[in-house]
């Protein structure tokens, strides 16, 4: 939010659902093991030498997180594609998931729920009651 909530943004919130996405992740527990480690990659690839094309690395780039936005190309290839900044990114997601998401309707209980507490608070600062 900006502005002290005045003033919303759609790509911002697909930022930081990208970002909370990535905390929780870690914040669940990150897995060290052996295996997590690469340790039998470190002994066959040995001591300074290149691990980043090593096909373990690129099995494993993954692993932390699957981003949406955040681009991880070569600064060629991210030229290539249109060298889009994360927040114009965010504006073409934001975009598609206003345009195509289409969340199921609430159960009957709750809509029943939820409109006497905004009829409720209606009634107690003197306004009609909204449709709904």
């Amino acid at each position: 939010m900006l502005e002290m909530g005045v003033t919303f943004s759609a790509s911002q919130l697909m930022m930081d659902a990208e970002m909370a996405e990535m905390i929780l992740y870690a914040a669940g527990g990150i897995q060290v093991n052996d295996g997590t480690l690469s340790v039998d990659v470190t002994k066959e690839v040995g001591y300074r030498k290149d691990f980043l094309t090593h096909r373990n690395t690129f099995n494993n780039r993954n692993i932390q997180s699957k981003p949406r936005l955040i681009d991880r190309q070569m600064r060629n290839r991210w030229e290539d594609s249109g060298s889009t900044s994360m927040p114009e990114r965010a504006n073409l997601l934001a975009k598609k998931v206003l345009a195509e998401h289409f969340p199921p309707p609430l159960e009957e209980s709750a809509r029943l729920a939820i409109r006497k507490i905004v009829n409720d608070r209606e009634k107690e600062l003197g306004l009609d009651p909204s449709e709904g």
